[in-house]
Formats: structure tokens, sequence, C-alpha cells
């Protein structure tokens, strides 16, 4: 498996003038653009091929990515244009538009992780299941939990409700046909796939123990520039 889908359509609303005239996956951090970072880290991981999802102010990531070849990447894109479809709806036109491989990693465009992503793709392919999420005991530590795990399967997961001590870290690893399941042409959460998924049992779990990072949120970019810096 060696294809990952980066979800970085979203509007920088949280970071304000932190963002400035950027799509987020370009704000700066620790000298670099975000983006950077996060090609860097796929390309040692075994990725390949990425598969941008943009909209919002996407050309400036066409314009500073490319074709990935500066990371050793294979790089193409999925343009929402002006109408915003949320996660799930992006990913659909991905799929709509043949974009996807048989089975492929999902990762948020403002997200910086720390794990081995071999080793969850070999989780993902011993499950048996059409969707793995990454996921770490949170607690309320960094962000509001969302999931209940077993060991094995992500047994409950909603952003809105629930009583949860594990949180999303941020990957999936999905199979492109589960993605026909969301609707077409209408914007969608990815969460509500995930949610229903999690009900029918059909969402693997991978534990990560080391903490992610997010550039989303003002304190989240300045723990990130400390990490990088340190």
């Amino acid at each position: 498996m060696s294809e990952c889908v980066i979800l970085a359509g979203g509007v920088a609303s949280r970071l304000g003038a932190q963002a400035g005239e950027l799509p987020k996956t370009l704000v700066p951090v620790a000298g670099r653009p975000f983006a950077d970072h996060q090609l860097a880290w796929l390309a040692e991981q075994g990725v390949e091929e990425v598969v941008y999802c943009i909209a919002y102010r996407g050309d400036q990531i066409r314009e500073h990515v490319g074709d990935g070849s500066k990371w050793s990447l294979s790089v193409t894109y999925v343009d929402e244009g002006t109408a915003l479809r949320g996660t799930g709806g992006a990913l659909r036109l991905a799929y709509d538009e043949g974009a996807l491989s048989g089975s492929f990693a999902v990762l948020y465009g403002d997200a910086y992780l720390r794990l081995d992503l071999p080793s969850v793709f070999h989780t993902f392919e011993g499950s048996g299941q059409p969707a793995l999420m990454t996921v770490i005991r949170n607690e309320g530590r960094w962000d509001k939990s969302n999931a209940d795990f077993d060991g094995k399967l992500v047994t409950r997961y909603s952003k809105s409700e629930g009583d949860f001590e594990w949180i999303d870290y941020g990957l999936l690893v999905l199979e492109r046909d589960v993605v026909a399941e969301i609707p077409a042409d209408e914007p969608s959460d990815l969460a509500d796939l995930l949610s229903r998924l999690s009900e029918e049992g059909r969402v693997a779990g991978f534990a990560v123990k080391e903490r992610f990072y997010e550039i989303g949120s003002p304190p989240g970019l300045a723990e990130l520039e400390a990490f990088l810096r340190t």
C-alpha cells in the first residue's frame, strides 16, 4: 500500500491572521511550509503516491507542491472548487474521479503524526475490515475524546456525544469501496461514515503511544513549532 489522500480543502478559520493569505497546509512551521514537513514524513514512511483534496486557495498548494518530485512522491489533485463538500464529500469526489487505489491512507492536512505507517498498513491488511482508525488514549489531554477501542476494533466513534477515553489520532486506512457509502454530490463529514461503520463492527483500530500535533489552532501551531525546533 503506497497511496495517501491528504484532506487539505478546509478554511483556516481558527488560525485567523496567523494564516494570512495562505491555505492552512502552507502556514510556516519552524521556517518551512507545513506541507513540507508532512510530505517528507510520508516519503520516509514508504508512501509513493499522494492525492491532495483541495479547495480553499488550492491553487497555492498546487504551485508549491507541484508533482511531488521534490519529495520523491507522485502527487495528483482533486479540486472541490468553491463548493466546499466537507471531509466526506471531498473523499467521495476523489472516488468519483477515479483517483483512489484499492486501499489507501487518509491524512488530515493539518496533522503532524509520529507513528510507523508500515505497521499500520500491516494491521489493516490483517484485520479483515474495510476501515482502520489510528487512536491514542486521550482522557481529555489534547482534545475531546471521541472513540472506544477494545484492542482490536473501534467500537464507537462520535464527535458530538459520548463518554470516551480514546481519540482519533488523525490517520485512517480505507478500502476504496467503502467510500461509495458516502452520499454523492452533497456536503458530508467523514465522521458520519466512521460512526456508522464503528456501530457495525467494521472499523479496526491501531493504538499509538506518542502524541499527535496539529496546526489547526494557534496553541496547536505553537506546540508543533516548539517540538520541531527542539
